[in-house]
């Protein structure tokens, strides 16, 4: 890769950001394309965020990737917000327009785009359950509403916050979002879980219960109540096989973990900077190339998609 005076620049803005996957993927996709772009890591506290930002404008960069801890704070820094990233809150792409910074919510879509391509899941096939109501769930929740999604059940171990996504989804979108009681361990049933389980289309774990290193926690879903078939998809991708989806796959449901989702979040990114679709099968290369470097688990789970 040759950079010279009419390279773009595109990075990523986080603290720490030494351990992102995304410079490998981006780079890739732009030599194998033969673009003059790069993207690298900008290590930014986050008493340095707004002048970040800011400085975006004026460094010739075509956007960059937001991460922990700003994906929250950086959404009242930009000029515009799309309407994923105004209603989740949180800002993981920017993208810089002749000067006007707008913000972009790709994980959400990221998450659809890998569960429509990985599983054949169509989003409007029939109700959502989501475990979780934190950050990712949030834009989960958000995508899948403006997307098709015909319902949500959402289930949280704090249920006020349970309640407030459900809150957000129905005062925004025309999707219908109802809460779900937290399952007890051991459990057969329980509030709502009979009827939402016999109606979800699909189901996303979205907490860190079962990332590494805390390998053997799972929350504590009525597993007996999954039908089999039904998909199960656990954001989290170290292990490549958590607990839950183990528990189940045992149950004879189709199991995914978030690489799919952490793909194409990257590929809508570089879509919206080039304005170009990305060689996604180099992208997943480079990506599996640094997942096989880093992970502490060896085993990785990442579904080959044929097509785009």
């Amino acid at each position: 890769m040759e950079i010279n005076g009419k390279t773009r620049i595109c990075g990523i803005f986080g603290y720490p950001v030494e351990h992102s996957f995304s410079p490998a993927m981006h780079n890739a996709a732009f030599k194998d394309m033969g673009l003059n772009y790069a993207y690298v890591p900008f290590a930014v506290r986050p008493e340095d965020l707004a002048g970040a930002v800011s400085s975006i404008r004026h460094l010739n960069l075509a956007g960059v990737n937001v991460t922990v801890p700003h994906k929250q704070a950086v959404a009242g820094l930009v000029d515009l917000l799309s309407p994923a990233a105004r209603l989740a809150g949180a800002v993981n792409t920017i993208v810089d327009s002749g000067g006007v910074l707008t913000g972009h919510n790709t994980d959400g879509m990221g998450f659809v785009r890998s569960l429509e391509e990985e599983a054949g899941t169509e989003i409007a096939s029939g109700p959502a359950l989501i475990i979780g109501a934190g950050g990712a769930a949030r834009a989960v929740a958000v995508a899948l509403a403006l997307n098709g999604a015909p319902a949500l059940f959402i289930t949280n171990r704090t249920r006020e916050k349970a309640a407030d996504l459900c809150e957000l989804i129905n005062n925004n979108t025309g999707c219908r979002a109802s809460v779900l009681g937290w399952p007890k361990p051991g459990q057969q049933g329980g509030e709502g879980w009979v009827e939402a389980l016999g109606a979800a289309a699909f189901m996303v774990q979205t907490t860190s219960m079962g990332m590494h290193p805390n390998t053997v926690e799972f929350p504590p879903v009525p597993f007996n109540l999954l039908n089999k078939g039904q998909v199960a998809v656990d954001l989290i991708y170290n292990p490549g096989r958590t607990a839950f989806m183990k528990l189940c796959e045992a149950a004879g449901c189709r199991v995914f973990n978030g690489i799919g989702m952490l793909l194409h979040q990257g590929v809508m990114a570089f879509e919206l900077w080039t304005g170009r679709t990305p060689p996604v099968d180099v992208m997943r290369e480079a990506l599996r190339r640094c997942l096989e470097g880093r992970m502490q688990n060896a085993e990785i789970f990442l579904p080959k998609i044929d097509t785009y």
